[in-house]
């Protein structure tokens, strides 16, 4: 599964940071007792000396099994009286211990070769605040959409749109799914099935950005314009495993906002990474606004789905109304 490097650089540091803060506080509490108990200062030294005695014993040619055992044995028995000698005197049995946030890793982010699932869920929450999602999917998912809202061949057509848009979900990959361009007015679904899809796709592991049209020509302009360099953002448009383009056709139409749009669809299709847009639009109305350059690639390339019907939101007031 791929993450973003930003994210995964991120989480990687915050669980650093843990570790770091669970063996600071285990140190504190080590120096508090080690001032008032002189006995608990001692027992925590011999113990500390358990790798050492390992290490001194391997380099002399002394480390068979009987020899581990009985270091591991005397380990364990310090440990214990220690821990009768901090409950005798008022303490927790495990106030010398460090206390990990997730003992599975001891706060390292893998257990073994492989990643924790402490650091897996806190990507997947990363992904989710990066890919600009965490509001709407509070609310939008495949279980919350409701198929009441169409009637004959629209229902015929959201059954299919469905049904397409979730055996999407459930065989993405990066390198070998399609691409979607989602066409309709305005309350018919669109954005609720696309941000459906981003939430399962990054909950399996799958970096996504879900951006409206005008904030991808915005980060170009802070580019060009507003010489940023540093963001990063354009190329992530390149990179994530999938790219979400909501709105195509509300954003200002220049030469400048066309060349961004098609550069950001041409370079994703070049190197085979899936895109989902959703526009407004129709195939007509696109080839005027856009010409050949950006539609041909997009109906070339791009599966359709036919969004029909009446204004959701507007029946959603219309019940509440009664």
């Amino acid at each position: 599964m791929a993450y973003s490097k930003e994210n995964y650089d991120r989480v990687k540091q915050e669980i650093a940071g843990r570790r770091q803060r669970a063996f600071a506080e285990y140190e504190m509490r080590a120096a508090e007792t080690a001032s008032t108990l002189p006995e608990v200062y001692e027992l925590n030294r011999k113990i500390a000396m358990t790798g050492p005695k390992i290490l001194d014993a391997a380099m002399e040619h002394r480390l068979d099994d009987d020899a581990l055992e009985s270091i591991k044995k005397e380990n364990t028995a310090l440990r214990e009286k220690l821990r009768r000698v901090l409950e005798k005197n008022g303490y927790p049995a495990d106030y010398l211990e460090v206390k990990y946030t997730c003992e599975k890793c001891g706060d390292t982010g893998y257990v073994g070769i492989d990643m924790c699932s402490c650091m897996k869920e806190a990507l997947t929450r990363a992904e989710f605040q990066s890919s600009g999602l965490s509001r709407l999917a509070e609310t939008q998912s495949f279980e919350t959409f409701d198929l009441s809202f169409y009637t004959g061949r629209d229902l015929d057509l959201m059954k299919i749109n469905l049904e397409r848009l979730r055996e999407f979900t459930d065989n993405f990959s990066e390198e070998t799914s399609d691409s979607f361009i989602l066409l309709g007015a305005t309350g018919l679904g669109k954005t609720h099935l696309s941000t459906s899809v981003a939430a399962r796709v990054i909950e399996r592991g799958y970096s996504v950005i879900y951006e409206s049209a005008q904030d991808v020509i915005s980060t170009f302009e802070q580019i060009r314009f507003g010489r940023d360099y540093t963001s990063g953002r354009d190329k992530e448009y390149q990179d994530c495993d999938l790219l979400i383009i909501d709105d195509l056709g509300v954003e200002v139409s220049n030469q400048f906002t066309v060349s961004c749009i098609y550069n950001v669809i041409n370079s994703r299709l070049v190197r085979g990474k899936p895109t989902i847009i959703n526009t407004n639009l129709s195939q007509g109305e696109m080839r005027q606004r856009y010409a050949d350059r950006i539609t041909s690639r997009i109906f070339g390339e791009f599966r359709p789905l036919l969004f029909t019907g009446l204004d959701v939101r507007q029946q959603k007031i219309g019940r509440a109304m009664k």
